[in-house]
């Protein structure tokens, strides 16, 4: 299976205070830290090998998950260190440090996405697009919905909702995407500062160079204080 880069380098300002000491891959959830229950489900998907982009508190980080043996994952690191450099930029920091694979599967540090990968590797590998986005019919459920999908593309993906196009977007960016590291190189600069990748998901998707996945089951994430009560209730219903 594609390589997943985990993005776990923010600083959490939603959860603050509870981050101002950990990081939010590691708070906790049902008792354990929350890398580890994102990690084993990864780790039951198929998954083998795993990148972590870690900044603040990383450390903490790198000493819980290690190197990945006690979830049978090959796990390496790359360090912002103090200069966080956004989602865009810290893919391109792995690519300048040789971290990143030719293609690869990319999610947030705060994701728990129960959605099988076997099919949207499936799906990635028989598209000649750059890149490939989930998506998840929202319908500004749970958040504002952010796509136009269509016949297994997006359309568009604008999280700024443009007036003229936002009754078509139903969908809403799952957290999951899969992308060539030759997209990274030829569209976030070295030198490019503080980059989202949202931006670029954007700009691929108004150029008819995105791909989609609709998947069925709704996303979790551990990124607010309602997000974390969701998921706890949602473990909680999965081990009964």
């Amino acid at each position: 299976m594609l390589q997943c880069v985990i993005l776990a380098g923010g600083i959490g300002i939603r959860l603050r205070p509870l981050t101002e000491e950990t990081p939010k891959a590691l708070l906790p959830v049902r008792g354990r830290p929350f890398a580890d229950w994102q990690l084993r489900l990864l780790a039951e998907q198929g998954v083998e090998r795993v990148l972590y982009s870690i900044g603040y508190r990383g450390e903490m980080i790198r000493e819980f998950v290690g190197d990945g043996e006690r979830w049978g994952l090959e796990v390496g690191y790359v360090d912002e260190g103090d200069e966080l450099r956004g989602t865009g930029g810290a893919l391109r920091l792995a690519l300048d440090e040789g971290a990143l694979e030719e293609a690869f599967f990319v999610l947030s540090g705060d994701s728990y996405l129960p959605a099988e990968l076997r099919p949207i590797e499936s799906a990635w590998e028989e598209t000649e697009l750059p890149a490939l986005m989930t998506v998840f019919r929202n319908e500004d459920q749970w958040d504002r919905s952010n796509a136009i999908y269509q016949d297994g593309q997006v359309v568009l993906f604008d999280k700024d909702r443009p007036p003229d196009r936002a009754d078509e977007m139903h969908w809403i960016d799952y957290g999951l995407s899969a992308l060539s590291c030759e997209v990274i190189a030829e569209r976030v600069p070295p030198d490019a500062g503080v980059t989202d990748l949202a931006d670029l998901m954007r700009e691929l998707s108004r150029e008819g160079k995105l791909a989609g996945f609709e998947v069925s089951e709704r996303f979790y994430e551990a990124g607010s204080r309602e997000g974390l009560r969701e998921l706890e209730q949602y473990l909680a219903s999965a081990d009964q």
